[in-house]
Parts: structure tokens; C-alpha cells; sequence
């Protein structure tokens, strides 16, 4: 880099070239700079030639971690280590256009709507059976009641498998791919629902639905992050993203409703088909946004220009090993969630909340079309109020953003650390739920006069605290854990999805054997004893994450990373991380 730097003019590879850096010149002091400018070109190769392969991944593993590659994916490949101590490392020119973070506020919200609608399209499938089960079953004559439940359990299986597989597949081939092929597969399998000629094969198209459908769910995050660099443009837009997450299964129930009663169940999926097939107009536009993906074209294009640049992109020197996928990766998620406090405790508190969301899928029709008469569509109706809450919830979390905003300016040290980030708003979130549940089920009467607005404006405070736990808990596994982020959120995501898989089929003989109130009173009861974990996390939370594994490695990457760029910037070596020294065991 000190030869780049100094010698701008002399680049091989020219002006236009991109932003040629962390060469294998990386770790030259400046003596050599010196010796390289008096002695020429050929000493230059003698310093290079004589750098160890430790230097040479040090300098690898700075770039994967400012591109947003998880050190544990990126190592040296048997005997690479000359090559690549020749190779120079493409990345971003300040200001860059190409780079998504740079991309113009019209361009980056185009890419977030298009986001939404793709979410809104494949969590709007996941509760699309509810109020139209019982017709279904009475066209194949499906009697059991814990079948009931199996056309949203299948689906939301096809969720507990896809982040774990759609997440890593992303970060591998880029993220428009993989949106693009999954969509088309969830929009196949929605038309085969549309066309199932018997329950089992409804079943079968529906898991299968429900994994390409969880797609969105994995890769979206990472397209947010990927697009918003500002942390707060990037904690408004993961707002967005979840309250959008909710309107998708809200929005089905009245669907399959009012078809159900008057045009028949299929079109209940005919529709979502219609959608799914309009929603694929922008997706054809949706640009790639995984800076790996974008800098590997970027290299390619040098390289086509200039057949003798040896420029590269930090992913194209990545050993693929396929024992480092299986053995550390794809495990990682399971294997926070036994070794981790924090991944562990968050597992649980939004499985529980994720899966009472999906019991409500079965209270809510025996409650206003068993207890109060409603027909289906009037009943499909009465989730609104959840979405009015997630709406109401917002401006809650955007003002807590202000405040911590504010006080970061101030220099307060409560604004620096992870626990304050978020987790605050499930101080809020958490009591907003326990009451809406009790609020549902004590005022669920009937037969006392009490009408049936009552028990459904319960969905207000229920919304509201959906998000705000969701927004406090979710934002914090992202801000403690980083680069092994994504893992940590797999882990949750297929916990709260095999949960609202199980749960649901509980739900029938609960409300049967403890009546309404009661069955409330429960979850309710449950819920309570949940809102203890955010403040566990406020008290002890340095002190979890100090003892944690993951987070200490990670604390260590970046000490090490931080000195490795001062020691760039004043021109001499780093006594840690720029001799390539690594702590820890690097398998995390």
C-alpha cells in the first residue's frame, strides 16, 4: 500500500482502476518504503518475496472484515500464500458509486420498498390457510382436529430449515440470485396450493412453500446492512422490515375469509399467486447489494481491461473449504444457541412471543366466529388491530433512536454500550404484551354483554409489543455478536419457527380445557416470566458477553484490526495485529 500510496502516478493499473490496497506492501516499514524508492522496483520484489504467510493472511483477514466476510469463512489456501502475496486487493474508492452505501436516498428506499413487498408476499402465505382450513377439510373430508393445524405448520417447518441454508447461500453467490431463484420457486409451489388435488399434497406444496418462502426472511437483513451504512438510516430501515413482517400474516386471514365464504378456498391462493407474479416486476430490477459480490465484478472488470493486473477481490482468495462449511459454519447457529447466554435467552423469549402470534391464528376464530357468530371475513378482520399496534410502535422505537443518538453526540458512555442500543425497548414491549393477552381474555364475553371491539382492540397493545420486543431483542444478538451476526439471528429464527410449529397444536385443547380466560391467563403468565431476560441483560449483559467465547474473539478481531489501521496510518508496524498474530482458536 505504501508503494500505491506514494506512487499514485506510477499505478500500473491507472487512476480508474478502483482502489487497489492492502498489497502485500502492507507490512513495510518505512525503511523499506525508503529502500524502494532508492533501490527501485526490483528491491520492492525482494521485500515482498520475503514476507511470511502470516503477514500475507493478516492482511486478507483485514479486508474480509471490512467487506463484511467472517474471518472464520476466510483462510489460505494450501501453498496460495506466495500468490497472494502478489496480488493487490480491490476495494471500495471513497465515494465510490458503485458501493450500495454511496447509492442515492431514492435508489437505496427503492431497493427497501421492494424489500417490503417481497416480505409482505412471503409471510402473507404463511397464515393464507387460516380462515379457510375448515373448508378445506370438508372438500377432502379431514375430520382429526390436530390436522387443523398442520396446512400452517408445514409451512412454517419449510421456515425453521430455510435461514439456515438461503443466509450462507447469499453471502456465497450474492444476494439478487438468490431472491430471485427462491421467489420463483415460493411463486411455483403457491400455484400448485392454488391446484392441490388432495391433503397430503397441500401439505407437501405448502413446506415446500414455506422453505423457499423464508428466504426473504434470511437475506433481506442482510441486504438492509448491506445498503444502509449509517447505523440510524440502518436502524429505521430493520424497523420497517420487521413491522412489515407482521402485515403479512394479518393481511391473509381476511383474504382466505371473505374468499372462503363466497368464491371458494383456491382463490385464497389464486390471489396470493396474482401477488406474488406482480411483485416479481420490481425484483427483475433488484440490483445486487453483498460488497463481496459487487467488489469480485469489480476485479473482473480490471482484469478484463488489463489482462496483466493482478487485482483481486478479498472473496476470490477465499479457501472454499467444504469441512470449514459443514464443521464450523452451518453449525455456528447451533451452536450459539448451546453455548451462548444471550443467543440462548433470546431463543427463547421470541419463540414463545413468535408462536402465541401463531396461536392466534386458531384463538382468534373461536373467539369471534365460534364465541361472537362472525363470519370468516368480519373475523379476519379483527387482526388489524395487531398491525394498527406495529404501526403504533414505531414512532415509539424512532424516538428511543433519537434519544440514544443524541447522547452518543453527548459522549455519554450508557449510548456506547450494546445492551442500550435496543434493548430498553422490550422494557416497554415486554409488559404490553402480557396485558394485551390478559386484556384479550378476560374481556372475550359474550355472554356478559361485553361487544366483540372489546377483546378486539387487545390487538393494539399486542402489535405494539410484538415489535418492540422483536426490535430490542433481534438489534441486540446484531450489535453484541457483528460479524457472526447472522448466525446468531439464524439460530433465533429457527428456534421461534420450531416453536410456532409445536405450540399451535396446543392451542385447540387449552382453550377447550381452560376456556378462553384461562388459556390467556397462561400464555400471559409465560410472557410475564419473559420480561425478566432484557432486564438480566441491562444488569449483567457486559459481564455475559465478556465471558462468552464468541464475543471475546470478536473483541480481540477487532482490537486487532484497530491497530493494524493506526499502525498504517502513523507508517510503521503494529505489535499485534499487523505481525498477523491471531488469538484465539479462529473457529468461531
Amino acid at each position: 500500500r505504501g508503494y500505491y500510496r506514494e506512487g499514485q502516478d506510477r499505478d500500473p493499473l491507472g487512476p480508474h482502476h478502483g482502489n487497489l490496497c492492502r498489497n502485500s506492501t502492507d507490512s513495510l516499514s518505512n525503511a523499506d518504503i525508503h529502500d524502494i524508492h532508492t533501490g527501485g522496483l526490483s528491491h520492492l520484489a525482494e521485500i515482498v518475496r520475503s514476507l511470511s504467510s502470516r503477514d500475507a493472511e493478516a492482511r486478507c483477514l483485514e479486508e474480509a472484515a471490512d467487506n463484511g466476510i467472517p474471518d472464520s469463512n476466510y483462510r489460505l489456501g494450501k501453498g496460495d500464500d506466495h500468490a497472494i502475496k502478489s496480488k493487490s486487493i480491490v476495494s471500495w474508492e471513497e465515494g465510490d458509486q458503485e458501493n450500495p452505501h454511496n447509492w442515492t436516498r431514492t435508489k437505496r428506499s427503492m431497493v427497501l420498498i421492494t424489500c417490503m413487498t417481497i416480505i409482505i408476499n412471503s409471510t402473507m402465505g404463511s397464515s393464507l390457510p387460516s380462515m379457510a382450513v375448515p373448508y378445506m377439510a370438508e372438500e377432502w373430508d379431514v375430520t382429526a382436529q390436530d390436522q387443523m393445524a398442520l396446512p400452517i405448520a408445514t409451512f412454517l417447518i419449510g421456515f425453521v430449515l430455510g435461514p439456515m441454508t438461503w443466509g450462507p447461500l447469499s453471502e456465497q453467490y450474492g444476494r439478487r440470485i438468490v431472491i430471485i431463484s427462491t421467489f420463483s420457486m415460493f411463486t411455483i409451489w403457491t400455484l400448485a396450493c392454488a391446484l392441490a388435488p388432495n391433503w397430503p399434497a397441500l401439505l407437501v406444496f405448502r413446506f415446500l412453500c414455506g422453505a423457499f418462502a423464508s428466504s426473504p426472511i434470511a437475506v433481506v437483513a442482510g441486504i438492509i446492512a448491506d445498503v444502509y451504512g449509517d447505523p440510524l438510516d440502518r436502524g429505521r430501515a430493520m424497523a420497517y422490515f420487521m413491522a412489515t413482517t407482521v402485515f403479512g400474516p394479518l393481511f391473509a386471514p381476511i383474504i382466505s375469509g371473505f374468499c372462503s365464504t363466497s368464491i371458494g378456498w383456491r382463490w385464497s391462493f389464486w390471489i396470493a399467486l396474482i401477488y406474488a407474479v406482480l411483485t416479481f416486476i420490481p425484483i427483475i430490477w433488484l440490483p445486487e447489494t453483498y460488497a463481496p459480490t459487487l467488489l469480485t465484478r469489480k476485479a473482473a472488470a480490471i482484469r478484463q481491461r488489463d489482462p496483466t493486473a493482478n487485482a483481486y477481490a478479498a472473496a476470490e482468495l477465499e479457501d472454499r473449504d467444504l469441512k470449514q462449511l459443514v464443521t464450523v459454519v452451518l453449525t455456528r447457529p447451533l451452536r450459539m444457541i448451546m453455548s451462548e447466554l444471550i443467543v440462548s435467552s433470546v431463543c427463547v423469549y421470541l419463540a414463545l412471543v413468535y408462536a402465541i402470534f401463531y396461536m392466534s391464528f386458531q384463538a382468534f376464530p373461536r373467539i369471534f366466529r365460534d364465541l361472537y357468530g362472525l363470519s370468516p371475513g368480519v373475523t379476519g378482520l379483527c387482526f388489524l388491530p395487531i398491525g394498527a399496534g406495529c404501526v403504533l410502535g414505531l414512532p415509539l422505537f424512532f424516538a428511543y433512536d433519537r434519544v440514544v443518538l443524541r447522547a452518543q453526540r453527548q459522549g455519554k458512555a450508557w449510548a456506547r454500550q450494546e445492551e442500550y442500543r435496543r434493548v430498553p425497548l422490550a422494557f416497554l414491549g415486554g409488559p404490553l404484551f402480557v396485558v394485551s393477552l390478559l386484556w384479550l381474555g378476560w374481556t372475550a364475553n359474550p355472554a356478559a354483554g361485553v361487544p366483540f371491539v372489546v377483546p378486539m382492540l387487545a390487538g393494539i397493545p399486542f402489535g405494539m409489543g410484538y415489535l418492540l420486543v422483536f426490535q430490542g431483542l433481534i438489534n441486540y444478538l446484531t450489535d453484541a455478536y457483528e460479524l457472526v451476526a447472522a448466525s446468531a439471528n439464524a439460530a433465533a429464527s429457527a428456534t421461534r419457527s420450531l416453536v410456532a410449529v409445536v405450540l399451535p397444536f396446543a392451542t385447540a385443547p387449552m382453550f377447550a380445557r381452560l376456556g378462553v380466560a384461562g388459556a390467556c391467563s397462561l400464555l400471559a403468565g409465560l410472557s410475564a416470566l419473559m420480561c425478566v431476560i432484557p432486564f438480566i441483560f441491562i444488569w449483567k449483559g457486559e459481564q455475559i458477553r465478556a465471558g462468552s467465547k464468541f464475543c471475546a474473539e470478536l473483541k480481540r478481531f477487532k482490537a486487532e484490526m484497530e491497530a493494524a489501521r493506526v499502525a498504517r496510518n502513523n507508517g510503521v508496524r503494529g505489535n499485534g495485529a499487523a505481525d498477523g498474530k491471531r488469538s484465539g482458536s479462529g473457529e468461531v
